[in-house]
């Protein structure tokens, strides 16, 4: 099993380079930096945790700024976003962004992507894309992303995404850089296993029809409709965020299931200081180290 760290990223918690070099000393195998480059203050749109918004939300850092200051102080650690609110980007920009941060860390890039939760969120920045066809939207964009990093002179053209044949450049080290969907509702799981390369779900949002928890129902889901889609489930990894504390019979499901990593959330979603932040880490190292 191994095991990655889902930073607040805030600018009053503990540095980008500072937790890198933490979590490679400790053992964790991957770092993954969320997004939110704003919210807006209307808050119509209801927190999926429920009760009020944590203020670490919008007190987010730029996870790919953030992930190359980890880049330089680290030599193995897994730069993953974790997760890039991707249809909030210009295209050909993101598509630079993510090849430059694989080239300059020699290949370490994983793109974790979402379609966010917060539908004013997304009118701010993409008013073109309605918020009930945004995983329409993503899978055009994961197909322009992988045109951009793959081919000599890509071109797109359709609904929600189009550019002229062009140069495209740099080329990422990865061909393609490897993207893992964060989705866990019904319509997302069936957009993850027809075409990411890792899927990267949220354990609490993994619900049957009951609306009850069911990562084992949505694990057997996902690995049905990959086989469906004409694909091996097998060989699609999947990172589990495990929110809460410490679980080991939690942890032992996931390890039966064929979960390849666990991501260890946040000490709390709240801003907090490096302190708060190392004394959690330590608080999961007997349960990596009983798993190594």
């Amino acid at each position: 099993m191994k095991f990655g760290f889902l930073a607040l990223n805030h600018a009053e918690g503990i540095r980008p380079d500072r937790l890198g070099r933490e979590l490679e000393d400790r053992g964790f195998d991957s770092v993954w930096m969320p997004e939110h480059h704003h919210i807006p203050t209307s808050r119509m749109s209801p927190y999926p945790g429920g009760g009020e918004l944590p203020d670490g939300y919008w007190h987010m850092m730029d996870p790919f700024v953030s992930l190359q200051a980890v880049a330089a102080a680290t030599t193995t650690l897994t730069l993953a976003t974790g997760v890039c609110l991707l249809l909030e980007h210009d295209l050909l920009d993101l598509a630079c962004t993510v090849a430059t941060l694989d080239v300059l860390s020699g290949g370490r890039m994983l793109l974790g992507i979402g379609v966010g939760w917060n539908e004013e969120e997304l009118a701010n920045s993409r008013p073109d894309v309605p918020f009930k066809q945004r995983y329409s939207a993503m899978r055009e964009r994961v197909a322009a992303l992988r045109a951009c990093w793959t081919e000599e002179r890509p071109s797109f053209e359709g609904r929600f995404e189009r550019f002229s044949e062009s140069w495209v450049y740099p080329k990422p080290v990865q061909q393609p850089v490897p993207i893992a969907l964060g989705n866990a509702g019904k319509v997302g799981i069936k957009h993850a296993a027809e075409y990411a390369d890792h899927w990267c779900p949220l354990d609490a949002q993994l619900l049957n029809y009951d609306g009850r928890p069911d990562v084992r129902g949505a694990v057997e889901l996902f690995r049905r409709l990959a086989a469906e889609a004409g694909r091996n489930a097998e060989d699609i990894p999947i990172s589990m965020f495990a929110f809460g504390k410490p679980n080991r019979k939690r942890i032992d499901t996931y390890v039966e299931l064929g979960v390849e990593r666990i991501v260890v959330p946040p000490a709390r979603m709240s801003r907090h200081d490096e302190s708060v932040t190392l004394a959690w880490l330590d608080e999961w190292a007997p349960v990596m180290a009983e798993l190594a």
